[in-house]
């Protein structure tokens, strides 16, 4: 029987995405899919949820039992993302970070400043 991990593999593949660009359109750590796949595991459902809230035309029972239509619609198209839109993503991904560090730091040296006022 085959495993859910191979099934986003054949996933992956038709969506024509590296594992790499999977893997960060899931928010998944850089690798996992292809670290999963290599020690033949099992996937989390927290990781099966993000695969059908981000690619909501998978259809949810072929993603765990492999029965039924990859996609929920033939209709439908999968959803590609160019190289463009990834980058974006993770520049928004890395701003929205650095942004939040940046306001942590700036509290922490406002902080120091007021209890060197006292």
């Amino acid at each position: 029987m085959s495993k859910t991990v191979h099934r986003i593999i054949d996933l992956i593949s038709e969506l024509k995405l590296s594992a790499r660009q999977f893997d960060i359109s899931i928010g998944t750590a850089n690798g996992y899919i292809l670290r999963m796949q290599k020690n033949n595991a099992s996937v989390g459902s927290d990781v099966i949820e993000r695969i059908v809230k981000e690619y909501p035309q998978v259809n949810l029972v072929w993603l765990i039992t492999g029965k039924g239509d990859m996609f929920i619609s033939e209709q439908q198209k999968p959803k590609v993302r160019t190289n463009r839109e990834i980058e974006a993503y993770i520049d928004n991904k890395l701003k929205s970070k650095w942004s939040d560090e940046k306001k942590a730091l700036l509290d922490e040296i406002l902080k120091e400043i007021e209890d060197l006022k006292k």
